[in-house]
């Protein structure tokens, strides 16, 4: 497996050991469930629930083509589907395309805040939270009372930002992003459905590659790409991308 170049620190040849048990046991933990990206599809996961750990520790993971909730880092493990691809951007390299320069302009009034992503979560960040999933994802009750969405995306498992956006003071936007040692990991992205015709999350995307280019991080994990998937598809938009494939990170072409 390609790591993402951790330099040494304690502890880390007992992580990758970990690790290469975890690549060498490929088949899942969990029972399959109907897949809420591609219609008639199952899935199931490779999970691991671990306290709380170090940034280094985290970015294996990432390279590793984990995904974080809560305390469980997981991975796809579907028996008969492997469309769910990790996919990251090397941000050094990466040029916004004409309709991202677009957003970026249309959002220039925009300010940024950022804090830890720490229990409690704010009234303010829960009631967006609340009208985002109306507006995206109606009829879906997962992670839709505070104590869920609490555990999921603020539960100190890791360091973890919560990046607040706003228009005249008024929220725009949120984004939970785990910080590890050498990349950011995109963890969830809200936004008020007011906002919807500024493209928001492209527009978060966007400013959180810039802060990684500022401070000198290589990487931003954008999650799984799904190309049958329009929700996950987009993440291929940002150039250049590397996908995990096969036990490595390559260049999408």
């Amino acid at each position: 497996m390609m790591n993402e170049g951790e330099p040494d620190y304690p502890g880390r040849e007992k992580l990758l050991a970990l690790l290469r048990v975890l690549d060498s046991e490929s088949g899942p933990d969990t029972d399959e469930r109907p897949c809420s990206y591609l219609e008639g599809r199952m899935y199931a996961q490779q999970s691991l629930t671990l306290p709380r750990i170090p940034r280094a520790h985290a970015g294996e993971f990432m390279a590793h083509g984990f995904r974080r909730f809560g305390h469980v880092f997981y991975r796809m493990r579907c028996p008969e589907c492997s469309e769910c691809i990790p996919l990251r951007v090397p941000v050094a390299g990466f040029t916004p395309s004409r309709s991202q320069r677009h957003v970026r302009r249309r959002n220039r009034d925009v300010t940024v805040d950022y804090a830890p992503a720490i229990r409690p979560v704010r009234d303010e960040v829960f009631d967006l939270y609340q009208r985002y999933l109306a507006y995206q994802h109606p009829g879906t009750s997962q992670f839709r009372d505070r104590e869920s969405m609490e555990a999921c995306f603020y539960e100190e498992s890791t360091d973890t930002l919560e990046i607040s956006y706003r228009v005249d003071g008024r929220l725009m936007g949120v984004s939970i992003v785990d910080i590890c040692e050498r990349s950011w990991s995109s963890v969830y992205h809200s936004f008020e459905p007011d906002f919807a015709r500024r493209s928001p999350g492209v527009f978060s995307v966007l400013a959180e590659i810039e802060m990684c280019q500022r401070i000198g991080v290589p990487y931003y994990y954008l999650g799984y790409w799904i190309a049958g998937c329009p929700a996950m598809a987009y993440k291929a938009n940002y150039r250049p991308c590397e996908v995990l494939v096969g036990g490595a990170w390559r260049s999408m072409v």
